[in-house]
């Protein structure tokens, strides 16, 4: 193709299915927007692969370019905050759902959505932490300015095989926490993984799936969850007294099936985490926090690296839970 033109994968809606095919497109069929970017790597996370498999209701307009997450480097731009040249990153904001994403070689976006890059990443290492790792962060601040300390006790990370509660992992590990990663009873052959992102103890075990009691033996100060349903309630029931839980995701369910008893008994504290609609200002202190307190040999062991036409299969297997960490997608590969 000439070099005017640059692929994507385009998802179509077809009765009640998805096709998802790669096209190849030219500047004038992306969307309006200020700032051109040539996009070097996008990302997998739960919401693409969705998105992609058809599995969930995740796009709300077509066709759409799937993709949450990109980084690359300013093509054109009518921006005065952005110039040609700057590498940047771009998450959230309905990008990928209402909006064009990531897997694209070139997209068209709104300045707004943009932070650029912060010293000490470069676009490959930005989506090996992407959505997932802005998230991890977000919630670390959140138990931060919440007031939680290593010193308080334990913290839990629940889904702790994927990306979020990897990156969790690792940044809590490296801040001094005694972190326990909680994960399914089919990965434990993995756990070596997570022991080397810092994890102090990992567990797992058939409880998990099953409603707590109110109350629980308390084990933690804090912890992040990202699976929702009889496990945040198993978290929230089994915290210390003024224990602090950050939620972001509902991987397992969206359910909660608790009672009041852990928050009028032990003060315990349940914070909700969102990455789509953070503010900027939150956002670019996130990234550079990132930059500080995410070690470079972990990010290397979080994330590996697929093609734009693996994306389907990649969908497939993070969906069936045979995934760990991250999935970075290669546009030029």
């Amino acid at each position: 193709m000439g070099s005017d033109t640059f692929k994507a994968m385009v998802l179509r809606q077809e009765g009640e299915g998805t096709t998802h095919n790669i096209e190849w497109l030219t500047d004038a069929d992306l969307p309006e927007g200020d700032v051109l970017v040539d996009v070097q790597y996008s990302s997998m996370n739960f919401k693409d692969a969705l998105a992609v498999t058809g599995t969930g209701k995740i796009v709300r307009t077509w066709p759409m370019v799937p993709g949450i997450d990109l980084a690359g480097t300013v093509r054109d731009s009518s921006s005065d905050e952005f110039s040609v040249g700057a590498q940047v990153v771009l998450t959230g904001w309905g990008v990928g759902e209402r909006y064009w994403g990531g897997y694209s070689q070139r997209q068209r976006v709104q300045s707004k959505w943009l932070v650029e890059l912060p010293d000490g990443l470069d676009p490959r290492q930005a989506m090996g932490i992407g959505t997932a790792g802005l998230t991890a962060m977000l919630c670390v601040m959140r138990l931060e300015d919440a007031g939680l300390k290593p010193s308080d006790g334990s913290v839990l990370v629940s889904g702790a095989m994927g990306g979020v509660g990897s990156v969790a992992v690792s940044i809590l590990a490296s801040l001094g926490y005694d972190v326990t990663a909680l994960i399914l009873p089919s990965q434990a052959e993995h756990s070596g993984y997570l022991s080397s992102l810092g994890a102090k103890d990992i567990i797992s075990g058939d409880e998990w799936g099953q409603p707590p009691r109110p109350l629980e033996t308390q084990v933690w100060a804090g912890a992040i969850d990202t699976v929702g349903g009889k496990v945040l309630a198993r978290i929230l029931s089994s915290m210390d007294y003024g224990g602090l839980v950050a939620n972001c995701g509902l991987a397992g369910s969206h359910d909660l099936p608790s009672t009041v008893m852990p928050f009028i008994l032990r003060g315990v504290s349940l914070l909700g985490v969102d990455s789509v609609m953070c503010p900027r200002d939150r956002r670019i202190a996130a990234w550079q926090r990132i930059v500080m307190d995410l070690p470079t040999d972990a990010l290397s062991a979080i994330h590996h690296v697929a093609s734009l036409e693996e994306t389907p299969s990649v969908a497939q297997d993070m969906l069936a839970g045979k995934l760990r960490g991250r999935v970075v997608v290669d546009l030029n590969n």
